[in-house]
C-alpha cells in the first residue's frame, strides 16, 4: 500500500446521507466529489448515488467508481464493498507499469462480479445499480461500464471534432436484483483511450444532470462550458446549482478532475515531422 500522505481514498452511498436540498462538494486528492440529492419540491426522498475515490500521486494513478441505483441503495452499497474486498489486488495492479496495470484491472473486477458469491448477494438485495469504474494512470484512461452513467474527457483537440463522451450509455444493464452477470453473455463496455498532450479534464456523471429538465447538459459542450475559465471546484459547483435550480428531481453525483500530459500524443502519419 502506498504512502497514506499520497493515497487519498473516499467513498460513499446515498443511504449514508442523502443530500437533498443540498449541494455537497468535496475535494479528494486531485478529484472534485459534487454531490445534489435532488429537490424534494419535485418530489425527492432520498438518494441512491454512490462512489468511490482513490487516488495516489506518487504512483500517478487515479481510480474511481460511479454508481446510480434505484429502488434502494443497497445494490450500490453492495458493489462499494466488494470494489473495497478488492483493494489490496487493484492497488497492486496499479503499481504495475501501465500495459500490465490496464490488462489485470478487468480480469480483477469482470472476475469478482461473475463469481458465485457475489451473484448471489446480488440476489439478495433490493433494487439495481448502473456502475462505472475508471482507471487513470500515466497519459491513459481505462473505464467499465455497466448501464447508463456517463463518461467524459474534454480536451481542445478532440472537441475540435466532435469527441467528448467516452462511453455509451447503455441501458437495461445493471448489477444487483436483475443482473448483467447472471446473463449467458454478461453485457458492459470497457474502453481505454490515449489523453492528450496538455489539460485533459475527466468528468463522470450520474444521468440526473443529463435529465434535468429545461437545461440542455445532454449536450456534452454545456457540461463543458461551465468550466471555462475556472476552477474545478466552481465547474461542478456551477453544474449543481443549475440542476438545482431548475427544479431537477433525480439525484446528481459527479467526480472531476485534470491531469496534464506533457508528452507528445498520436498523431496521423501524414502530421508527422
Amino acid at each position: 500500500m502506498a504512502n497514506r500522505k499520497e493515497q487519498a481514498q473516499f467513498s460513499w452511498v446515498g443511504s449514508e446521507k442523502h443530500f437533498v436540498d443540498q449541494l455537497d462538494i468535496q475535494q479528494i486528492g486531485p478529484v472534485t466529489v459534487g454531490r445534489f440529492g435532488g429537490n424534494s419540491t419535485a418530489g425527492q426522498t432520498k438518494n441512491e448515488d454512490g462512489c468511490m475515490v482513490w487516488a495516489n500521486a506518487e504512483e500517478d494513478w487515479e481510480f474511481t467508481v460511479l454508481l446510480d441505483a434505484h429502488q434502494t441503495a443497497e445494490s450500490a452499497e453492495l458493489v462499494v464493498a466488494e470494489i473495497s474486498r478488492l483493494a489490496p489486488l487493484i492497488n497492486g495492479a496499479l503499481k504495475l507499469p501501465v500495459k500490465q496495470a490496464f490488462g489485470q484491472l478487468p480480469e480483477i473486477l469482470l472476475t469478482a462480479f461473475d463469481s458465485e458469491h457475489f451473484k448471489r448477494a446480488c440476489s439478495e438485495v433490493q433494487g439495481e445499480t448502473a456502475v462505472l469504474c475508471t482507471a487513470r494512470k500515466g497519459k491513459f484512461l481505462w473505464w467499465l461500464s455497466v448501464g447508463d452513467c456517463l463518461l467524459y474527457l474534454f480536451h481542445p483537440e478532440l472537441e475540435a471534432l466532435g469527441e467528448m463522451q467516452q462511453n455509451h450509455r447503455s441501458f437495461y444493464e445493471w448489477i444487483g436484483k436483475v443482473n448483467t452477470f447472471d446473463l449467458p453473455v454478461p453485457c458492459f463496455s470497457t474502453g481505454a483511450k490515449e489523453l492528450r498532450k496538455g489539460t485533459n479534464h475527466i468528468v463522470l456523471t450520474t444521468d440526473g444532470l443529463v435529465e434535468c429538465p429545461n437545461a440542455d447538459f445532454s449536450n456534452p459542450l454545456e457540461v463543458a462550458k461551465r468550466f471555462d475559465g475556472v476552477s474545478n471546484t466552481e465547474g461542478v459547483r456551477a453544474l449543481l446549482e443549475k440542476i438545482k435550480d431548475k427544479q431537477v428531481r433525480d439525484s446528481t453525483t459527479i467526480l472531476s478532475w485534470s491531469v496534464e500530459v506533457k508528452s507528445e500524443s498520436t498523431r496521423p502519419g501524414d502530421q508527422l515531422q
